[in-house]
């Protein structure tokens, strides 16, 4: 309903509408001091779940002190203090981190023209993820959401993917430069669905949500999976390990038919 979640204030956050070859493809409520997303909410496309090949990853203009354009770029050839990187990410915080990669909130699984898959390489969309909760964790969950979705959502679903910060974070040349989540969170909304659906599946609309812990799987924490809830157990699970006001809301009239 073009309303963002509410409750997530902060002098260092920028609402980022993200353009790419003259379209506003999703939104995002970036941190220009911890270098990360808070969030991407984007309208998920029904697709295979290919993946693109050959996108270039972009950075921001619009977080940049002075810019031409507010679409997305790709990162210029060759190592240039930028006059962007104070606000946001750029690809060498992330070249020498070994322990993660680049995980992106709206994944281009979720997405299926071309131009909406190449939008979600940038920056302003990743956050550092640990290899195994990235690939073995997070994807899969995923590529769930993506076929139940697929099958059972009518009309539009909404899709609001987060983070919860840790306290660690990335550092370059004696410098804190990108924050790590200790949590990701994701929550969908699909009021038009089949309610034919089996009851599996029925139960998880109009809308649900997930969330998994950040860490690389070893002997203490093996059990390392998604855990599945209700948007409401979300936002109280938010409320006790973030920085949310306690009006937190991620949808409008959290997703309950004819609320507003």
């Amino acid at each position: 309903m073009q309303t963002p979640p509410t409750g997530l204030e902060h002098p260092s956050l920028r609402f980022i509408c993200q353009r790419y070859n003259k379209r506003t493809r999703y939104l995002t409520l970036y941190n220009t001091v911890d270098h990360v997303p808070v969030y991407s909410a984007y309208t998920f496309k029904r697709s295979a779940g290919q993946t693109c090949v050959d996108v270039p990853w972009m950075y921001e203009p619009q977080l940049s002190t002075y810019s031409d354009t507010d679409e997305m770029q790709p990162f210029p050839r060759g190592y240039m203090h930028m006059d962007f990187e104070d606000a946001q990410a750029v690809l060498d915080d992330y070249t020498n981190a070994v322990l993660y990669e680049r995980g992106t909130l709206n994944p281009e699984e979720h997405q299926d023209e071309p131009d909406d898959k190449a939008a979600t390489y940038t920056l302003t969309n990743v956050v550092p993820m640990t290899p195994d909760f990235n690939n073995r964790v997070w994807n899969k969950q995923e590529n769930i959401i993506r076929k139940r979705l697929n099958n059972y959502c009518r009309g539009t679903a909404y899709i609001v993917t987060g983070i919860t910060t840790s306290g660690k974070i990335i550092r370059r040349e004696n410098m804190n430069r990108v924050a790590v989540p200790r949590y990701i969170w994701s929550a969908y909304c699909c009021i038009d669905y089949d309610n034919n659906a089996p009851f599996s599946e029925r139960y998880k609309f109009p809308s649900f949500a997930h969330y998994g812990l950040n860490e690389e799987e070893d002997n203490s924490n093996n059990n390392n999976e998604v855990v599945e809830i209700s948007v409401q157990q979300l936002k109280e699970f938010l409320k006790k390990t973030t920085f949310v006001e306690q009006n937190f809301r991620i949808f409008v009239g959290d997703c309950v038919p004819g609320v507003q």
